[in-house]
């Protein structure tokens, strides 16, 4: 009884597996069934060089076959036959088995130098390799190839040695994040920046590093931010690059605190300079006059015209502090240049306008086409009246002409003020403020000039001529 219950519990345990065997090969889809066929056949197909073995004995079977038919049916002995048929067969087996071997050997070769190349191991060559048969030819197409990968990856190499020295050495933090916005690279000032080591840094979040705003809005422009390694203004731009086809983003900080820290200490320099020069030329002849003054009325009795030295002395002071006024002022106006008010304007118009204002020399104005800029046009009237000013001036020492004219160049005007004076001594100290060579002059009519056109987005340049004694003002606006 207990064999039976067995036997009926095992038949009924084959029952379930094959009716469970038969329901998957009913849910089994006919992709599938096809997959699992492939498979089989492929398990079942020969491999290559014992193909190329059974197609060599194949080949060798006929005339096999019509020499073992003329050993046995020809008149010799049994022993002859059964040698015969033996070294016959032997013979044909070592043939079909050398060619194997032959035609197996190369591929091995073939693909072991194609599994190092994909290793990434381009050392390994080929022999034997000639330029005389097709296997050969291949065999140095290969070695060749390795060769020439061997070298890009030197030169990969090198050039990525090179680019992490640079970003290793360079002062300006640089942060690679993907598209999680977690951190990826980081180099050594980007690690000062945030005062922590790169082991730290990598794989957190824009957020906890406190670079969230840098990867939103616009991708270049001037910030305001405090970080653990330092607080100022800072230039960020920020692009995007792709790696193993995810996109990521790159993004670079330059302190400019220090750099306006350091043009800002050279510009109270030359202003303080300046400033000094300016004061001491008043100041030093007002106290002279003075003390002069002390004296005269301290004596007994008076001199008969003290009166007229009292006059001479306090004109001379109010001369130079009416000076002194004036500098102040155009000191103020030049820190003060209020910015541009930009309305369509014909340059031509605005050229032939200003040139008839100037009545001490008649300014040639060449002709050309209308061209028209946007631009403000009360301080362009401005700009062009100091150069012109300046253009008939030099001219007036020589007896020379004045030339203006414009013309278009890409995206750019470009008005050229020409003179035939004496030209251009020294051209260090043109947009020095307060620099002048005339007498009466305020040395703020080419620094104002050149403000005006950098507010415009253009650009003032001086230089002298090259074709002849003078000098030439380029004055270039964006259109």
């Amino acid at each position: 009884m207990v064999f039976r219950g067995m036997h009926d519990s095992g038949h009924r345990m084959s029952a379930r597996r094959h009716g469970a065997q038969a329901e998957e090969h009913k849910q089994t889809t006919p992709v599938k069934r096809q997959v699992r066929l492939a498979q089989r056949m492929k398990r079942r197909r020969l491999k290559f060089e014992t193909r190329v073995f059974w197609l060599t004995v194949l080949t060798g079977s006929p005339g096999s076959i019509v020499a073992l038919l003329f050993l046995w049916l020809g008149d010799y002995e049994m022993k002859t036959r059964w040698t015969g048929s033996v070294l016959l067969v032997l013979f044909w087996w070592a043939c079909a088995l050398t060619v194997r071997h032959r035609v197996r050997f190369p591929l091995q070769t073939l693909a072991n130098l194609l599994a190092a190349i994909r290793e990434g191991d381009y050392s390994i060559r080929a022999r034997d390799a000639r330029s005389d048969d097709a296997l050969g030819e291949v065999m140095l197409e290969l070695n060749a190839l390795s060769e020439d990968l061997r070298g890009e990856r030197l030169d990969a190499i090198e050039a990525t040695a090179l680019l992490s020295k640079v970003m290793a050495e360079i002062d300006v933090a640089v942060f690679t994040f993907d598209g999680d916005q977690r951190l990826r690279l980081v180099n050594r000032a980007g690690e000062r920046l945030l005062s922590q080591p790169s082991e730290r840094l990598l794989g957190r979040s824009a957020l906890e590093l406190g670079l969230a705003e840098c990867l939103q809005e616009e991708p270049a422009r001037t910030m305001e931010i405090a970080f653990p390694g330092g607080m100022g203004r800072w230039g960020m731009r920020r692009s995007t690059f792709r790696e193993d086809g995810v996109p990521h983003q790159l993004l670079v900080l330059t302190d400019l605190s220090r750099a306006l820290r350091e043009e800002e200490r050279q510009a109270w320099q030359r202003l303080l300079r300046v400033l000094g020069h300016e004061l001491n030329n008043s100041l030093a002849p007002i106290k002279s006059i003075a003390g002069s003054l002390e004296n005269l009325v301290a004596k007994d009795p008076l001199p008969e015209d003290w009166r007229e030295d009292m006059r001479a002395g306090m004109a001379v002071i109010a001369g130079r502090t009416d000076s002194l006024g004036r500098f102040m002022s155009a000191y103020s106006r030049l820190a003060r240049l209020p910015p541009p008010r930009r309305q369509p304007l014909d340059v031509r118009a605005s050229i032939q306008r200003i040139a008839a204002l100037e009545t001490r020399l008649t300014v040639q104005v060449q002709s050309g086409e209308t061209i028209t800029v946007r631009a403000d046009s009360d301080q362009l009237d401005q700009l062009l009246i100091n150069l012109l000013r300046n253009a008939v001036d030099a001219s007036l020492e020589t007896g020379g002409t004045v030339t203006v004219g414009c013309i278009r160049t890409g995206s750019h005007v470009e008005i050229r003020i020409q003179d035939e004076g004496p030209g251009l001594a020294n051209t260090t100290n043109l947009f020095v403020p307060f620099f002048t060579t005339k007498p009466e002059g305020s040395g703020i009519g080419l620094v104002l000039s050149r403000q005006i056109a950098e507010a415009h987005g253009g650009s003032l340049s001086l230089e002298n001529r090259g074709d002849r004694t003078g000098c030439v003002a380029c004055l270039r606006l964006p259109l």
